[in-house]
């Protein structure tokens, strides 16, 4: 089949089959313009909890597909592609957490929504990029153990200087890459182009931007702003929505080495089969997880 084909497939069986289709932000463009509703982690699930479809298919890593299935209990919800993972939220069990949270008895466990649920079950709340600095003030605690990015929780532990935050040596793998050299080159080559960056990235990047925040607001800061150059410090599917959105402007990656793999995963073929039944992995939730990880996300919610 040719592109278009699948792509017109596509397009008619998620309608005939009352099917709405989920894509994370660092999904490549053609996927996302098949897409019902992109963004990132959280405001996927939030936007597959509002509709009424009846079915889900998540075009980015597991851990997204079992947020949206944790607050979409009833519908079901497929990953378009089953291999897709995220180092991240994998790299620690709930046992590892367990244990950190023994070493800190007094600290409340926030972990950040890249993460399994699993994990998520074991921790008091959870926060986005977005949202960990208003969340972890709500709080209340004077301490915190922070679960699992080190570079998150370092921005943390700024932003909140009366906080101690403890931290577990977590990272994204694709963020944490990136050193202080590489942005003082980018910023050589593109002077006076604004550096918008995650806070996923390593202290001494993020010291040096001009706008830090998720990728929803290094989104925003570009659409809003009066200039014409920037540096963007995340993944370079964000340069590419950038530079298709205003081709009039000029958006320059801070590496060409930020590719998340896993989100490279999920093709149109894989997605046409998901809508005919042969591809793609159905979300099946534990129950006792399923409990402890939604008490977390609740939490989030009230104080969010």
């Amino acid at each position: 089949m040719k592109i278009s084909d699948i792509r017109n497939e596509i397009l008619r069986l998620k309608k005939e089959k009352h099917t709405c289709i989920a894509a994370h932000t660092y999904q490549s463009q053609e996927i996302k313009e098949l897409a019902d509703f992109t963004g990132d982690s959280f405001a996927l699930s939030r936007k597959a909890a509002s509709t009424d479809a009846d079915t889900v298919i998540l075009c980015g890593v597991r851990f997204m597909a079992e947020s949206v299935k944790l607050l979409s209990p009833s519908k079901t919800v497929i990953l378009a592609n089953p291999s897709a993972g995220c180092p991240m939220a994998e790299q620690f069990t709930p046992e590892d957490i367990l244990r950190f949270r023994a070493e800190h008895p007094h600290a409340a466990v926030v972990c950040y929504i890249n993460t399994t649920n699993a994990i998520k079950s074991v921790c008091d709340v959870v926060v986005t990029s977005s949202s960990a600095v208003k969340i972890v003030r709500a709080l209340g605690n004077k301490e915190i153990l922070f679960v699992p990015d080190n570079n998150l929780g370092s921005y943390l532990a700024d932003c909140l200087p009366d906080i101690t935050v403890h931290l577990i040596g977590g990272c994204c793998p694709i963020h944490s890459r990136i050193t202080a050299e590489t942005v003082a080159e980018a910023k050589r080559r593109h002077p006076g182009a604004p550096f918008l960056v995650h806070p996923e990235c390593r202290p001494e990047v993020v010291a040096q931007a001009d706008y830090v925040g998720a990728t929803s607001g290094i989104l925003d800061f570009a659409r809003n702003s009066t200039c014409s150059e920037f540096i963007i410090g995340t993944e370079l599917s964000v340069v590419e929505q950038l530079s298709f959105e205003f081709p009039e402007k000029h958006f320059y990656p801070l590496s060409s080495s930020l590719i998340c793999p896993d989100m490279r995963l999920t093709t149109l073929p894989d997605l046409l089969g998901c809508l005919r039944g042969t591809h793609g992995e159905k979300i099946v939730l534990d129950s006792a997880t399923d409990a402890g990880a939604r008490r977390a996300m609740d939490r989030m919610l009230e104080l969010g």
